[in-house]
């Protein structure tokens, strides 16, 4: 009897060591910032990605990758493929391929958009075939300008051509968008055909064309401009200018007008369009478009802040370096900041501001010490804390 006390003794015994063991291995810092992603704490998930954008890559892009494929939490999943996204193309591309036909929304709305910015020939059929199945709001767009960065492959041309003429208005409207962004000349007569139809595609079909900048679009515009409303004039200029280049009239125009329709609340869709085409230039490099932004945005309040503020988040998610550039100029990061970090808030497009972010970083890096390009630089890390 004793020795089978002693026996069960030596059992209990060696579990508990087995316990205590483990418990007392360390868990890692890694793993722990993953699990913080979601925390209901602002401070403790802001800081959790911090601390993931900082650690060696060695280290935390395999853990980030794992992540992505199998932690319980499906937001986790999401945000650790966000970050991933974030150390480049040899460490991300695996990993998007292998999660392609994920039933994760959100993660297959990062997806698209990383092959968006690293277009890959092998991936278009599967890019492709994808139209027929994803009708989400939050992910059809981020496919739809996947397929448009491949616009010089017949197959994604053969996919997109429709699109613009076809379909829900808001996913018409991304893919008329996109056609711009890419400056796609075989999209021109569609869109011109599209522009001159009063809705909600008018705007962005204008700016589109403008962006295309092909003289061939002119004709069709000065048309337009003859009995278009107010509303429609201000994408009209923008869109003139960035055919042209002659772009003084356009922007001492449209500078008035954001202004007088900030001051008046009854003049809010004269407002949004205006921010609209504001915006636009500045994406495609017009530096005064922006402090124009920055000018009348920075000490508004709502709704006009709002208004502002949106346009400015989409130049940065487009053109991170002229943000630095008009940035640089003005006395004071700070108004500017604030106006950007709501413009983001209101985006929440967590994808395209990770790569503003990266692409802030390595400004940083680059910049000399104590130059204007680090100080703003810092300014926007300390800002939007990333």
């Amino acid at each position: 009897m004793i020795r089978v006390r002693m026996a069960a003794a030596l059992v209990v015994t060696a579990i508990s060591s087995v316990v205590m063991t483990a418990q007392q291995v360390p868990v890692s810092p890694i793993a722990t910032a993953i699990d913080q992603l979601v925390s209901f704490d602002f401070a403790i998930r802001t800081e959790a990605a911090r601390t993931l954008r900082r650690a060696p890559a060695g280290d935390v892009v395999p853990a980030l990758a794992g992540a992505a494929r199998q932690h319980s939490d499906s937001y986790v999943r999401y945000l650790a493929l966000v970050l991933l996204a974030g150390f480049g193309d040899a460490s991300a591309e695996s990993t998007m391929r292998l999660l392609m036909g994920d039933p994760n929304d959100r993660l297959r709305a990062v997806i698209y958009g990383w092959f968006e910015h690293h277009p890959s020939r092998e991936m278009l059929p599967t890019l492709v075939a994808a139209l027929d199945r994803e009708q989400s709001e939050f992910v059809r767009p981020a496919l739809t300008r996947a397929l448009v960065a491949a616009h010089r492959e017949p197959a994604a041309r053969a996919a997109v051509e429709p699109l613009i003429l076809a379909g829900e208005d808001y996913f018409r409207g991304s893919v008329i968008d996109a056609l711009g962004d890419y400056q796609v000349s075989w999209a021109r007569a569609a869109i011109a055909d599209v522009a001159k139809l009063d809705g909600p595609l008018q705007d962005d079909s204008i700016l589109a064309l403008g962006k295309i900048g092909d003289r061939a679009s002119l004709p069709g515009l000065a048309v337009l401009q003859k009995t278009a409303g107010p509303e429609t004039q201000t994408s009209l200029a923008a869109a003139s200018c960035l055919i042209t280049r002659e772009c003084d009239a356009a922007l001492d125009y449209l500078a008035k007008t954001l202004a007088f329709a900030a001051d008046d609340p009854q003049h809010q869709p004269l407002l949004r369009s205006t921010a609209f085409a504001l915006g636009a230039l500045a994406r495609r490099g017009e530096r005064r478009a922006l402090a124009i932004l920055l000018t009348v945005g920075e000490p508004a309040g709502d709704p006009a802040r709002a208004a502002i503020g949106l346009a400015v988040g989409h130049v940065a998610l487009r053109n991170a370096g002229i943000i630095l550039d008009v940035l640089e100029t003005r006395t004071s990061v700070e108004s500017a900041g604030d106006l950007l970090l709501d413009g983001f808030d209101m985006l929440s497009e967590d994808f395209e501001e990770e790569g503003f972010f990266v692409q802030i970083r390595k400004a940083y890096w680059a910049a000399p010490e104590g130059s204007a390009r680090r100080r703003v630089a810092q300014a926007l890390i300390d800002k939007l804390e990333f």
